[in-house]
């Protein structure tokens, strides 16, 4: 196998090695003082002569005739390691030091047309500038006939080559003392600058004879100043540099606005071959100086033809380097497929060894597999054994704690409520007062335990919810960690709580009992595991993700950690890190699935020894909820002249009755334990008759001969249980109308649906506010007056026996009004004409059996209809308006909250 796998890495390298791009063997930096067209042409010509040189790169950069950039442009090419440098030096004085560095270093330099002020060059090409300004005197001393007044404008007069076109120019008059220079401009090389100093001169000078540029492009600017000022005819222009091109020296020759320009080989070709022969090691000249030339009116036209032909031939050598290298890519790919197809066909025969060989394993191999598939199908169906025997035993685990915690809801209503009834005496001593806030601390950390249990079996069953609800989180934190300042204080552990200044605040959107619950978790979990004299640290601060404002809360303490291996099993249900702290190891599981239903992560860092830092990062507000349509408190029932329950905090505030009642109306309360009758009617006794029944069966008796105003009905009984006691309430005409409330230590919403399937009006949850169960009692009661008031003639429902009632005209009636149920057109002449009566006979028959009218019992079963459907199903309040016989959603909601106190839309929040 070793051999193989050599063979087929000497074949990806024998791959890759027919791809590879062409090898660079010299790098060539250039550094250019300006941009001009001179500049270009040499640059041109470089890059031409480059392509007669395999493995070359040629990298440019142009100074544009700045010192400070040109001195950066060659020190990034030696730090970026070129094997030789080609400088036009813009400046002398300022760039010879960066020069003798770069050669100094051992890198090749050649300056190429101008010259620095050290002989630390490798080799130097160029025109001879003291020569050319010295021809160009003798020209100017030849055209003038030896007298006349002269204006030079220079180039940049610190380079060298100025400097000698000037020495050069000077020599050539001393000959002639008759031409003076009466004045001299830097124009830096460039054509405006050079135009705008002529024109000051222009002011000046009336009687000018000849103007030298020093280039083409600064005469092109003298001539210019003087077009402006209409003295182009009384004045001669010279140049340098012979440029062939539109607009350059040759052209403006030509076209007779130079008298005359002198050649400047910019000498790109010879610079090239220079700076090869130096890299290959060849013979070279230090000292390379290139020829020049006059042009004037003969010869411009020459100048433009040869110059257009030598255009074409480059352009031709273009053309053929680009066919050139297409050739070469086609090599390249043909050699590439070559090698491919040999790597194909090797692999094809790889495979076909392969396979043959697999063959002959594969009958030697499915022996043994046989007898290894038997045993694991053995072990299979032991491991299926046993997962359906744990997952049964963890639904019995769950089930047992789910039915153990209802059960301790009840003696828990009866421990919470007299303690929260004694905690408002103001005859309480001071170690009485203490001892009760002992007791009702700890019915609070019970009922939170049971909560947990329950909850965790929701989120088991995928049916946990959130109640939303608007606070700061900022204030609210001392009150959640105020627990635990006393065991802080036992157990000497310094305990803080810091909130990072915010300019927005720390209001949010959030479930505040289920960020208690959070917090009480990890605070428990940190008290658990962090011994005398620790630290343990809540931090809050925020930060911005993708546009909206997050929570960060932390909780931090300086306990004995964890081991890897815990980590990573933390958050899983059921998990304990050991047996000597006690647990029930579902806590930090629920702190995971309350953070995930924000939106929000949690992560944990810990190791042995340097304790554990829980991390929650969650929105500020949870997204789809704008913040004007969240309050402080999830409302359950708002009745404007009723009461106000709140379903978070169960604070009740109380309005004036609606209904004045001149004797006190009759509850029935239904329940097995003694302890609770009593309880319930120690609340009731001053404002109602109360009577009593220890089972289902018991108390639909005493509703039959007493017809009570409201029946309070457990759901868990003996005999007969509340669900079918309901049931039964609510199908006898007799006691149909009466209000039920149903207690019940179950939050599952499987119960309440089936409650209000069987009838019950509202549900109290145990353990339960005594202020609660009055108010909410109350609103039932006058919730049936008022629909007695506002649709009959202020008569109170009758309480005949069943036996004086018309029973088959009731039956009757209300079979019509079930098969109608979806018809809003429905009246009550319809009915009448249905059953055989006028429309007043129909309501008074109505009236006198039932205490309703026909229009009034329509309506209250179209009520309990939606709300079984709202219960029920996923449908829309508008779809239930009409499926019910509901002209519109709005009369609807008025309707379904006078019957029920509360909207139809407050009942679906609280179903979640």
């Amino acid at each position: 196998m070793k051999h193989v796998l050599f063979v087929l890495v000497a074949l990806f390298c024998l791959l890759m090695a027919g791809c590879a791009p062409r090898e660079v063997r010299y790098v060539v930096g250039v550094s250019q003082c300006s941009d001009d067209e001179w500049r270009e042409q040499m640059n041109k010509e470089i890059r031409r002569e480059a392509l007669f040189y395999p493995g070359v790169k040629i990298d440019i950069r142009t100074a544009k005739d700045n010192n400070a950039q040109q001195i950066a442009d060659i020190e990034s090419l030696i730090g970026e390691g070129v094997d030789l440098l080609i400088v036009s030096p813009n400046e002398a004085d300022a760039i010879t030091p960066v020069i003798e560095k770069a050669y100094n270093k051992g890198i090749p330099v050649v300056l190429a047309d101008r010259k620095i002020r050290s002989d630390k060059y490798t080799a130097y090409v160029g025109a001879d500038n003291y020569e050319i300004g010295r021809q160009v005197g003798s020209y100017i001393a030849e055209r003038l006939q030896g007298k006349g007044n002269l204006v030079e404008v220079a180039g940049l007069k610190a380079s060298t080559s100025a400097l000698e076109r000037h020495r050069g120019l000077m020599d050539a008059l001393r000959e002639t003392p008759d031409i003076k220079l009466i004045a001299s401009a830097d124009a830096a090389w460039l054509r405006v600058p050079a135009e705008k100093a002529f024109g000051d001169i222009l002011s000046k000078f009336p009687d000018i004879d000849m103007v030298f540029a020093h280039n083409d492009r600064m005469a092109a600017g003298a001539y210019d100043a003087a077009v402006k000022q209409h003295r182009e005819h009384d004045m001669l222009f010279v140049g340098i540099d012979a440029l062939a091109g539109e607009g350059y020296g040759v052209e403006q020759v030509a076209n007779r606005q130079l008298d005359a320009t002198f050649i400047y080989p910019t000498g790109g070709d010879k610079v090239m071959e220079v700076a090869m022969n130096i890299l290959q090691g060849r013979d070279y000249t230090r000292e390379t100086v290139l020829l020049t030339a006059l042009v004037n009116k003969a010869n411009a036209r020459i100048m433009q033809m040869q110059t257009a032909h030598i255009g074409q031939l480059d352009n031709k050598i273009e053309v053929l380097d680009k066919q050139l290298d297409t050739y070469l890519m086609r090599y390249s790919s043909q050699r590439m497929l070559l090698y491919a197809c040999i790597v194909i066909l090797v692999l094809v025969a790889m495979l076909l060894f392969f396979v043959v060989r697999a063959f002959w394993t594969k009958n030697r191999l499915n022996a043994e597999l046989s007898d290894q598939k038997k045993r694991l199908e053995e072990q299979r169906d032991q491991l299926i054994s046993l997962s359906k025997q744990l997952e049964e035993a963890t639904h019995a685990k769950l089930a047992f704690f789910t039915n153990v915690s209802h059960d301790f809801r009840t003696p828990l209503t009866l421990i919470a409520a007299p303690v929260n009834q004694l905690a408002e005496s103001n005859k309480l001593g001071e170690n009485e007062r203490f001892l009760l806030n002992i007791i009702q601390k700890n019915v609070t950390v019970l009922l939170r335990l049971i909560n947990q249990i329950l909850d965790f079996r929701k989120f088991e069953n995928g049916k946990l919810s959130m109640t939303l609800s608007r606070f700061d989180i900022s204030e609210n934190i001392k009150d959640w960690t105020d627990a635990f300042r006393t065991l802080s204080y036992r157990k000497h552990i310094h305990f803080t709580v810091s909130v990072e200044p915010s300019e927005e605040g720390y209001v949010m959107i959030a479930d505040a009992e289920k960020m208690e619950r959070i917090t009480y978790n990890l605070l428990s979990n940190a008290f658990k595991f962090t011994p005398e004299n620790g630290t343990i640290e809540i931090k809050l601060s925020q930060f911005t993700k993708e546009g909206e404002r997050w929570l960060r809360y932390q909780v931090s303490d300086t306990g004995i950690g964890m081991p890897a291996e815990h980590v990573k099993h933390i958050f899983e249900s059921f998990y304990q890190i050991d047996v000597h702290h006690a647990g029930s190891g579902i806590g930090l599981a629920l702190v995971k699935a309350f953070v995930e239903m924000h939106g929000g992560t949690i992560a944990v860092d810990s190791g042995e020894g340097r304790g554990t830092v829980f991390t929650l990062e969650m929105p500020v507000l949870q997204n789809g909820v704008p913040e004007e349509n969240v309050e402080k408190n999830i409302v359950l029932t708002n009745l404007k002249e009723g009461a106000v329950l709140s379903a978070d905090q169960e604070t009740i505030q109380t309005a004036p009755e609606v209904v004045e009642r001149d004797d006190k109306e009759t509850v029935l309360i239904i329940d097995d334990n003694q302890d609770v009758r009593d309880y319930v009617k120690s609340l009731l006794h001053d404002k109602y008759t109360v009577i009593e029944a220890s089972n289902g069966q018991k108390g639909l008796q005493q509703a039959m001969k007493y017809v009570p105003d409201a029946v309070i009905c457990d759901v868990m009984m003996p005999v007969m249980d509340g669900m079918e006691c309901c049931r039964r309430l609510k199908s006898e005409v007799q006691t149909s109308h009466i209000p039920v409330m149903m207690l019940t230590a179950y939050t599952m919403d499987e119960q309440k649906v089936k409650g209000y399937e069987c009838g019950a009006d509202s549900y109290i949850l145990k353990p339960f506010s005594a202020r609660l169960l009055q108010v909410r009692l109350r609103n039932l009661i006058d919730n049936r007056l008022r629909l007695q008031s506002f649709f009959a003639d202020k008569t109170s429902l009758r309480k005949e026996p069943i036996a004086d009632l018309d029973k088959g005209f009731v039956e009757k009636l209300r079979a019509l009004i079930d098969e109608q149920l979806g018809n809003s057109e429905l009246s009550v002449e319809d009915l009448g004409d249905k059953i055989g009566m006028s429309r007043v006979q129909l309501y008074r028959k109505s009236k006198a059996l039932t205490g309703y009218s026909p229009n009034e019992l329509l309506r209250i079963a179209r009520l309990k209809k939606a709300a079984s459907l709202l219960a029920s199903t996923e449908k829309t309040i508008a779809e239930i308006t009409y499926e019910v016989g509901f002209s519109s959603p709005s009369y609807f909601t008025k309707c379904y909250k006078d019957y029920f106190g509360e909207s139809p839309t407050d009942f679906l929040k609280r179903k979640g």
